[in-house]
């Protein structure tokens, strides 16, 4: 049995493209707090190219120490479907 995912797989590139030429700094990161994505302007941002950030701890690795706890909880509240309306990050 076989499907025909070209469309899907089309759509998935025009995400990507829209996610790394976007005029905001955009990341990912998945439910270990390892990041995933980091576009253009958050390469620009932060200086950090997405070779440096790819599958590294966003809190552990790239906030201060005195910000880690606070971000922590709003990852921690995102993850169980609570959202954290503007949130800056320090």
């Amino acid at each position: 049995i076989g499907q025909d995912i070209t469309a899907r797989v089309a759509q998935e590139q025009e995400y990507a493209r829209l996610i790394d030429t976007a005029n905001a700094p955009i990341f990912g990161v998945n439910v270990n707090g390892l990041i995933n994505v980091w576009n253009k302007n958050a390469e620009t941002v932060t200086e950090f190219s997405r070779e440096d950030t790819k599958g590294k701890n966003l809190v552990r690795d790239f906030i201060r120490e005195e910000h880690r706890d606070r971000v922590q909880e709003v990852f921690t509240k995102a993850l169980n479907g609570d959202e954290t309306a503007n949130f800056e990050f320090p």
